[in-house]
């Protein structure tokens, strides 16, 4: 008998100007079925607070964006998948294997759907993703990256985990911003 998970569904399109790209989902989200559903994950407040959700927000009239809102992005170019699908309670549960596999799956996804940009909560999530399309690259840093994907930017921001607290939140503020901007 083959069991399939449960996992959170791509928010993927055509057209896409950027897509975020989380490790994996959390068992959590999965259960509530919406991107970065914890109320401690800082990704709904930090982009919120972004230049690069303010037009999101204009349309809605919202000042805050919340997880519920994650599929209506879509419509303002704004998209969500992971590395891996399997969902955890932590991202180091995930074996070597399904990162490599997960980042071909990735990269035939972003094949398909050539965001303009694909951006990477977290350098774990970007490294089995960057073995795949450049073996030979190392030590990338956050910021954009020096590969390209087809048309598609790579980007590697902070992961906005609470488990991560190498950023705060003004800090993945600024990064949204720069988003923004590289968008523009």
């Amino acid at each position: 008998m083959i069991q399939t998970v449960q996992t959170l569904s791509d928010l993927l399109r055509d057209g896409l100007d950027i897509v975020f790209i989380g490790i994996n989902p959390s068992l959590y989200s999965v259960a509530q079925g919406h991107y970065f559903a914890r109320k401690t994950n800082r990704f709904w407040p930090a982009f919120s607070r972004s230049t690069l959700s303010l037009p999101v927000r204009v349309a809605l009239g919202v000042d805050r964006l919340e997880p519920g809102h994650d599929a209506i992005l879509l419509d303002h170019g704004i998209g969500f998948t992971d590395v891996v699908k399997r969902p955890t309670a932590r991202a180091d549960e995930l074996t070597r294997e399904e990162f490599a596999a997960g980042a071909r799956e990735l990269v035939a996804r972003l094949e398909r759907f050539q965001p303009r940009i694909a951006c990477f909560h977290g350098i774990m999530g970007y490294r089995p993703f960057l073995r795949v399309v450049a073996p030979a690259a190392s030590n990338p840093q956050a910021g954009e990256q020096p590969i390209r994907l087809g048309r598609t930017r790579l980007w590697v921001i902070p992961n906005p985990s609470p488990a991560n607290a190498h950023a705060s939140p003004a800090e993945q503020t600024v990064w949204y911003d720069r988003l923004a901007a590289a968008r523009d």
